[in-house]
């Protein structure tokens, strides 16, 4: 199996809607899993595009509309997030949830299966929020990320994929 998250800012421009929805239309072609949050932008514009092929991690049940199931906040989940977040200590109990729903993006539910890359859209290709959370995780992992925010990451992705294809 497959997996890469595809997650962004809640302030993901309009205008990438279509190019997300149609990545994540070939990630599903190509039997890529979306891992995700169901957050608006970009979370919700992955999913719209990945078909049945999702995990949809949410911090409780109901989060944003979603019907997903995956909203259980593990005490191993909530470690990790606490070693990759900056500010733990200064989080309330609901950011703390939706700070472990991204461990899960990244490592899965068993927290022990990495994505094999992540796409996202951050403002100015930082790192910061929830995003910033999923991003230090797959530093540490050296994980891929391809920032759409920068004009080459669309390729860099397809390139990624086309090359693991071969493999």
């Amino acid at each position: 199996m497959k997996f890469y998250a595809g997650i962004g800012s809640r302030k993901t421009p309009l205008e990438l809607k279509d190019t997300i929805y149609e990545l994540a239309q070939l990630l599903h072609n190509k039997n890529y899993i979306l891992r995700s949050g169901g957050a608006d932008g970009a979370d919700l514009y992955f999913q719209d595009g990945s078909g049945d092929l999702n995990e949809i991690y949410i911090p409780w049940k109901g989060f944003n509309g979603s019907t997903s199931e995956l909203y259980e906040c593990s005490d191993e989940a909530m470690e990790v997030a606490k070693k990759y977040h900056p500010n733990w200590g200064r989080l309330s109990q609901a950011a703390r949830k939706l700070m472990a729903r991204n461990c899960y993006q990244v490592l899965g539910a068993d927290l022990k299966t990495p994505v094999e890359f992540i796409v996202c859209w951050t403002p100015n290709g930082g790192i910061m929020g929830g995003t910033g959370q999923a991003l230090r995780i797959a530093k540490d992992y050296g994980i891929p990320v391809y920032n759409l925010q920068k004009p080459e990451a669309l390729q860099q992705v397809k390139n990624h994929v086309n090359q693991v294809r071969l493999i």
